[in-house]
């Protein structure tokens, strides 16, 4: 197989770094709606996996086509080359939605095509009984928007967030991928100090410092592809290995998490000893009001509490000036604050340099950026 479509899935909002991500992997790509569109071949499904920071999951395109009824449903499905794709013992789930289509009961749907790929593949294998399903898992999607099927198989398994070495949570655990991109939009790099005042299960600086010593967030972790003969060990080995070589495991870098609940900073400092950075990110309890340094042309991000639950409000609030008022004397630092809070600029007493919308989970957020305008001099 040369030629394949994927799809790099995202969440909404992030679409544009997913495609950055993509292009610096290589892959000339379309960005849409919640998802990064590319043509490329086997090794790129490995690449993709191992490599993308702000995606959910990579998609592989089987096929594309308008159904309006069950019968051109089960038929179009059933042209597909799935012989191409499922080894006679593939376990192949499949399921489903529809949004906007004369096709709504997504039962049905799911029904169709698990059985219009069944039908193709005794055709395939000349087999006339049912299928064991003992082997590799291929889980298939079928999605129906406006009329239009696409219909996809899973190369991850599970989503690209679980990376793997988080061992505990707090009770609002930011997604991995969402924290990556936190960190990617502020253009930070390695020889800069970097500092999350709210850090709870220390997502944010763990992801901070994958990006810093250039680790790909798949590495330590498994992914549904890994068992398809199709792809082959080889091409997943040659990934890993480049994987490896990329790796600059010795850069040092200067990154603090610190947060106001010490069961959360022990939570954090255990992450990062399973991810391999217990001695190279700090941990410290302390309010956000308390944080003074004397570095200069560091950036801080942060995911401090929203006040959405009924009686924190106010204590939110109070706490976004005391932050503020910290914060006003670091103006050779770069402050990035993701909140749903939609006074958080009138509290902070700045107006932000610029805001970007997000979505954290179901929570429509703004990232409220504030950029030094003071340049480090070149040696910096």
């Amino acid at each position: 197989m040369k030629n394949i479509t994927l799809i790099a899935t995202s969440a909404m909002g992030l679409e544009a770094i997913v495609g950055k991500e993509v292009k610096d992997l290589g892959y000339e790509c379309k960005i849409e709606n919640g998802k990064v569109t590319y043509e490329a071949d086997e090794l790129a499904i490995c690449r993709s996996n191992l490599w993308l920071r702000t995606a959910d999951r990579i998609k592989i395109k089987v096929g594309e086509f308008q159904a309006r009824t069950f019968d051109e449903l089960f038929e179009k499905t059933k042209a597909l080359n799935w012989g191409d794709y499922l080894p006679e013992n593939a376990e192949f789930p499949v399921i489903g939605k529809s949004v906007k289509s004369t096709l709504a009961s997504v039962p049905d749907c799911q029904g169709i095509v698990k059985k219009a790929i069944v039908e193709k593949l005794k055709l395939h294998y000349k087999k006339t009984g049912w299928f064991n399903e003992d082997g590799p898992l291929y889980r298939i999607e079928v999605a129906l928007l406006k009329d239009v099927a696409t219909i996809t198989i899973d190369a991850s398994g599970a989503g690209l967030h679980k990376r793997g070495f988080r061992i505990e949570q707090g009770g609002a655990p930011l997604k991995e991928t969402l924290a990556a991109a936190l960190v990617l939009l502020t253009r930070w790099t390695p020889d800069k100090p970097f500092v999350d005042p709210f850090c709870g299960s220390g997502t944010i600086p763990i992801e901070a410092a994958l990006i810093g010593q250039n680790i790909a967030p798949g590495f330590n972790r498994d992914f549904a592809s890994e068992e398809w003969d199709w792809i082959g060990r080889e091409k997943w080995d040659i990934a890993r290995q480049e994987v490896e070589e990329k790796a600059d495991y010795d850069r040092q870098l200067d990154i603090l998490g610190s947060d106001i609940d010490h069961r959360m900073v022990n939570i954090a400092k255990g992450n990062a000893e399973e991810a391999g950075f217990g001695d190279i990110i700090s941990f410290k309890q302390m309010q956000v009001k308390d944080f003074t340094t004397t570095k200069e042309f560091g950036v801080i991000v942060g995911n401090p509490p929203y006040g959405e639950r009924l009686g924190e409000k106010r204590e939110v609030e109070h706490m976004y000036k005391e932050m503020g008022q910290a914060f006003s004397k670091l103006d050779t630092w770069s402050i990035y604050m993701l909140t749903s809070h939609e006074g958080f600029e009138q509290f902070y007493g700045k107006p932000a340099t610029k805001k970007r919308k997000l979505f954290n989970g179901f929570i429509k957020t703004d990232y409220y950026q504030y950029w030094s305008n003071i340049r480090p001099p070149r040696n910096k």
